[in-house]
């Protein structure tokens, strides 16, 4: 097994303690019904938050991607890359990080970004991508300030074809994003490896909802 398996399933383990990762049926945004679903915002105390970082920067380092810093969109993006900076600062990798408000701000420092001068080379940090809007808006923001976006780094690529209910795209939100700005998608984990990890898995209760996850797959993957 790889180190990047056992981040992988260490982390599925992780957000199903944590309760951000849980199986039923689920309406996402694109109208259709999800056997799964993930909720970055119940990553919401210290601990978990501790560790959510550890693995965001185990990804980030495995992926042997060129960076300088880190950046996260409002609102999620921002204590995601908060934690990460953290966790790599620990590791001995000490590099700053900045953010974006949601409104200009016309007092005091003004601007949209605050944190530390955006320059270099930039890893986006963020929980999903489910359409590539909020990726497009720190593209333009970053290379709006001089610097250049150098990855985008999420929890979850749920490897579905982009569309609604009735409309399925060919291509998933991340293959799109990969496409349109040329930058690599750096997941800590992905629907292949949440079906894996059922599959092994002792637990009754989890490789239940098994079927449900393959007929999605089926119907909605890549």
């Amino acid at each position: 097994m790889s180190s990047n398996n056992s981040n992988q399933d260490n982390f599925i383990r992780f957000a199903l303690e944590a309760k951000v990762l849980s199986f039923g049926e689920f309406k996402t945004k694109a109208g259709r019904l999800s056997p799964y679903f993930f909720n970055a915002g119940e990553f919401n105390d210290g601990a978990r938050l501790s560790a959510l970082g550890r693995y965001y920067a185990k990804a980030l380092q495995e992926s042997g991607v060129q960076f300088d810093m880190l950046y996260g969109p409002a609102y999620k993006g921002i204590t995601l890359a908060a934690a990460t900076a953290i966790a790599l600062a620990d590791n001995g990798i000490n590099v700053p990080y900045a953010y974006n408000r949601k409104e200009a701000k016309d007092h005091g420092e003004g601007g949209m970004l605050v944190g530390a001068p955006v320059q270099g080379r930039v890893v986006i940090i963020d929980d999903v991508i489910s359409a590539g809007t909020s990726v497009r808006e720190s593209v333009d923001l970053i290379r709006g300030a001089g610097a250049e976006p150098a990855a985008v780094l999420i929890a979850l690529d749920r490897m579905e074809r982009s569309g609604n209910a009735i409309e399925i795209g060919d291509k998933s939100a991340v293959q799109a994003v990969e496409q349109e700005f040329g930058l690599p998608v750096i997941t800590i984990a992905n629907l292949a490896g949440l079906m894996s990890f059922l599959t092994s898995s002792s637990d009754a209760e989890l490789t239940n909802y098994l079927p449900a996850v393959k007929a999605y797959r089926e119907k909605y993957g890549i």
